[in-house]
């Protein structure tokens, strides 16, 4: 049977500055471990720690610009475009650029902070 999720949960962010993350789907807001869906609001100069996460990360940037990080690339993702972040992969996001971002993240399975597996 279909459910509406009538709204998301704002969830604490990781990083240098206030990020806003609304979690539509996943542990949080419907107790899923399947995937999560969430929209992210960064600000300029937002950045958080490198990570190792046990999901894949795909995300797709409405507005601005996402920098993300690997051991191999600098890949500068706009409005528009979308990466996937591989399981197993460290990456590190951060947003430089003037206006911030505005994106959708969607990780399979769900991001957990135990398997985000962050530097320290």
């Amino acid at each position: 049977m279909a459910r509406l999720i009538e709204q998301p949960t704002v969830i604490a962010a990781a990083g240098s500055k206030p990020k806003r993350i609304e979690e539509f789907v996943g542990h949080v807001n419907t107790r899923t471990d399947r995937l999560s869906i969430a929209h992210m609001q960064s600000p300029s100069g937002w950045e958080e720690p490198g990570q190792t996460p046990e999901f894949d990360e795909f995300t797709l940037v409405l507005a601005g610009m996402l920098r993300v990080e690997t051991k191999t690339a600098i890949l500068e993702v706009q409005a528009g475009q979308a990466v996937h972040a591989p399981a197993g992969e460290w990456v590190r996001y951060s947003t430089p650029g003037p206006e911030g971002a505005d994106y959708i993240s969607v990780c399979v399975p769900a991001f957990s902070p135990d398997t985000v597996h962050r530097d320290s």
